[in-house]
C-alpha cells in the first residue's frame, strides 16, 4: 500500500498524471474482471491466489477501455497501460483524484460500529449536501481508492469509512484518502491477532486522529467512549460530543439525550430554538444510540437543519444483517450476524436481556481474529450469555466448543449443522438473538 513513485521510471511505464487523462474518460474503475462493461477501466491487482494480470485480456474482451497491468509481456496491445505496481498505481491515481476537491471528507474508523455510523451520518449529511460515500464494506486498502474514484464531480461532502486489522493500515489509507474531519467510533476488543492486543488496537485505530492532528484537520470525539479524548490528544481541532446526563469536564459539547431504548432507540438534542427534537429510530438496543449520536453531531456541526437530521434518522432502516429486527416464522429476530467481537458481542447480549418479550433464545457464532486471548475471551462471553437467564444458550464454531461443554449448552460446529436442529424445533413466539462474525454465516439459520 505504498505510495505510488513516479521518479525514474522508464518511459514505456504510465506516470499518474497521465493515468489520469485516461481515468477522466474512462471513470468507471473496477479491480473484478467479471464487473467489466463497455468502457471501463481496469486494474489487474495481484493477491495471494490470483494474478489480475492473467485476467487483462479477458477485461479487454469484455469491453474494458484499458487494462492497467504490472506484468512484462503484456505491451502486444496499446489498451493495456503499463505501470510499476498496479495497486500502488490504484492507491496514487484515487489520491489524486481526491486532490481536485476543496470539500470537507470525512473518515471514520472504530472497533465497533463504523458501517452502522457511517451509514446514519451518510444519512444525515446527504439529506443536506450532495454526499458521496462508501458503499458496502469498501473499506479497506482497494476499496477505499475504489470509493474515492467513483466520487462525482459535483460532490460536496464525503464520508470515507476505513476499516483495518493490523497497525500501519488506517495511517496509509488516511494518506490515500486525505481526510479533513475524522471520528473514531470507539476502542475494542477486535482484531486482537492482528493488532497485538488492546494496545495495539488503541495505537492502530488512532493513526486517523494523528493524521488529523499533523494535516490540521478536525477530529470528532465522543466524551463516553473509553480512550478517546486521551488518544485525541494531539489533534489542534476537537469537537467533543456525549450523552446529555454523562459525567464530563468542563467545555463545549454537542449533547444528545437518550430517552429509550425499546423497542427501538429514542433521542433527542436540542433545537436551534432550545426545545428539545426528538428522533425516534428504527435500531434497537443501547449500544446504537453512540452510533444514532455521532450523526447528529456530525449533522449539527455541519448546520444540518434539525428537522433532516431527525427525519434522515428516522428514515434509517438497517439492513445487511447489522441490528436488524425481524419477524420469520412467528419469532421476533435479532440479527446482527455480520460481525462480532467481544465488546460488540457483550453489547449484544445485554441489549438482548433487555429486550421487551420473550421466551429468549440466544444463538452465538465464535469470535474470529483473537489469537492467544480467544480461549479466554470465549470463556468470558458464554459465562456472560449463561448468566443472563436466557430459555436457552446454543453456541457455534470451534472456538466456543471448550466453553460450551464448560457450561453445558448446547453447541454444533457450524451453521449447518445448527439449522438441522433448529428446524426440528419449529419454535414459536420467541425471541430469538443470532450474533457472530462472518464467517460462521449464522444468517443462513434464516434461509
Amino acid at each position: 500500500m505504498g505510495a505510488f513513485s513516479m521518479e525514474n521510471l522508464p518511459k514505456r511505464v504510465m506516470d499518474i498524471r497521465n493515468l489520469y487523462e485516461k481515468y477522466l474518460q474512462h471513470p468507471h474503475v473496477v479491480t473484478d474482471s467479471r464487473a467489466v462493461r463497455p468502457g471501463s477501466l481496469f486494474f489487474a491487482l495481484r493477491g495471494d491466489r490470483f494474478d489480475g494480470n492473467q485476467f487483462a485480456a479477458q477485461a479487454l474482451e469484455a469491453g474494458a477501455a484499458f487494462a492497467v497491468i504490472d506484468a512484462p509481456g503484456l505491451d502486444s496491445d496499446n489498451r493495456f497501460l503499463r505501470v510499476e505496481n498496479a495497486l500502488e498505481a490504484l492507491q496514487g491515481l484515487a489520491r489524486h483524484h481526491r486532490r481536485q476537491f476543496s470539500i470537507p471528507v470525512i473518515g471514520i474508523t472504530g472497533s465497533n460500529g463504523k458501517t452502522t455510523t457511517k451509514e446514519l451520518a451518510s444519512a444525515v449529511l446527504g439529506s443536506h449536501f450532495r454526499l458521496h460515500f462508501t458503499q458496502g464494506n469498501l473499506n479497506n486498502h482497494i476499496g477505499v481508492p475504489l470509493t474515492l474514484l467513483a466520487m462525482p464531480a459535483d460532490t460536496e461532502v464525503a464520508v470515507i469509512e476505513m476499516g483495518a486489522n493490523h497497525q500501519g493500515e488506517i495511517d496509509q489509507l488516511s494518506r490515500i484518502a486525505e481526510p479533513t474531519h475524522g471520528l473514531i467510533t470507539n476502542i475494542g476488543k477486535a482484531h486482537l491477532e492482528g493488532f497485538g492486543g488492546i494496545e495495539g488496537v488503541k495505537k492502530g485505530k488512532s493513526e486517523l486522529y494523528r493524521f488529523l492532528a499533523e494535516t490540521g484537520g478536525t477530529v470528532f470525539v465522543n466524551r463516553d467512549a473509553a480512550f478517546l479524548e486521551e488518544l485525541a490528544g494531539p489533534a489542534g481541532n476537537k469537537v467533543f460530543y456525549c450523552r446529555s446526563d454523562a459525567p464530563k469536564p468542563a467545555g463545549p459539547d454537542i449533547e444528545v439525550k437518550l430517552l429509550a431504548t425499546q423497542p427501538f432507540v429514542t433521542a433527542a438534542f436540542p433545537g436551534r430554538d432550545g426545545e428539545l427534537v426528538e428522533v425516534r429510530s428504527c435500531l434497537p438496543g443501547a449500544y446504537n444510540f453512540s452510533n444514532i449520536m455521532t450523526a447528529i453531531a456530525l449533522g449539527k456541526y455541519f448546520g444540518v437543519p434539525d428537522e433532516k437530521i431527525a427525519g434522515a434518522i428516522e428514515a434509517y432502516v438497517p439492513g445487511n444483517n447489522r441490528s436488524q429486527v425481524l419477524q420469520h416464522n412467528g419469532n421476533t429476530y435479532l440479527l446482527d450476524a455480520y460481525n462480532a467481537n467481544p465488546t460488540s458481542m457483550r453489547e449484544a447480549l445485554l441489549a438482548f436481556r433487555n429486550m421487551e418479550g420473550g421466551p429468549k433464545l440466544a444463538i452465538i457464532g465464535e469470535m474470529l481474529e483473537l489469537g492467544a486471548e480467544s480461549p479466554a475471551e470465549h470463556e468470558a462471553i458464554a459465562r456472560l450469555a449463561v448468566s443472563q437467564h436466557f430459555e436457552e444458550v446454543v453456541f457455534v464454531g470451534r472456538e466456543f466448543q471448550a466453553a460450551a461443554e464448560a457450561f453445558a449448552c448446547r453447541h454444533f460446529p457450524d451453521v449447518a449443522a445448527l439449522k438441522a436442529w433448529f428446524d426440528a424445533r419449529n419454535y414459536q413466539g420467541r425471541h430469538i438473538l443470532i450474533k457472530g462474525s462472518r464467517g460462521n454465516q449464522l444468517e443462513k439459520l434464516l434461509d
